[in-house]
């Protein structure tokens, strides 16, 4: 690996003005480049109390003081928002599961555009399991699950970002390694990744560790 004493020069470059792009050709480079991107697998409660399930890798954990997290369903082609958002918007709770690799098929199953008022955990035969600090219930069999309450909705154009508080973490009970001190397993929940290009999945387990150095210590080592 480089050192930061020995950074490689500066390589040749392709430039891209996003905001010349039609909205497909900024989607189909966004993807491709940002990458791995985390999956988060929303459950929310719907219209008679049916349970919708649907994947989105534009997400992420924006902070935790208090720990929120961001994701973006984008709308149907029809341009009205996802039963995810509409849900979101009347109840004002949701839970991110995270998908394991052994997950991946099913989660991939429930990004089917089912008819709206029709919850995927009932057409597909998913299993849930009650809410601790949320009434929306969470993936039995995922690995990690966050209990979240929205905080806002961002509309950015057509780019819809919730914003949502994280009220309560579930782990798979075999991940965590010591729960008074907080250790948790990393690799042990085995959580996959999306990458560039349509269908194509990471997975997190080929990791390795590069400790920070302290500013006095880099000192000497000049």
């Amino acid at each position: 690996m480089t050192s930061p004493a020995s950074a490689p020069d500066a390589l040749p470059v392709t430039h891209f003005d996003l905001t010349a792009l039609p909205g497909a050709a900024r989607y189909k480079l966004l993807t491709a480049t940002v990458t791995p991107r985390p999956i988060a697998w929303v459950s929310t409660l719907g219209e008679g109390g049916h349970v919708n399930l649907a994947p989105y890798s534009f997400f992420g954990l924006m902070g935790s003081d208090p720990p929120v997290v961001a994701f973006a369903p984008g709308d149907r082609t029809d341009g009205t928002p996802k039963d995810t958002a509409l849900n979101i918007a009347a109840g004002g709770e949701f839970t991110v599961n995270l998908v394991s690799e052994a997950l991946a098929v099913t989660m991939n199953a429930t990004a089917t555009d089912f008819p709206h008022g029709q919850g995927e955990p009932d057409a597909l035969g998913i299993s849930l399991a009650p809410g601790v600090k949320v009434a929306v219930p969470r993936v039995a069999a995922a690995p990690a699950a966050l209990e979240c309450r929205e905080v806002q909705t961002v509309l950015i154009g057509r780019t819809r970002i919730i914003l949502g508080e994280v009220l309560g973490l579930t782990l798979r009970a075999d991940a965590v390694q010591d729960a008074d001190r907080y250790h948790v397993d990393t690799g042990a929940l085995d959580l996959i990744g999306r990458m560039g290009g349509r269908g194509t999945y990471a997975r997190t387990r080929d990791t390795f560790v590069i400790d920070r150095i302290p500013f006095e210590e880099w000192q000497k080592g000049q």
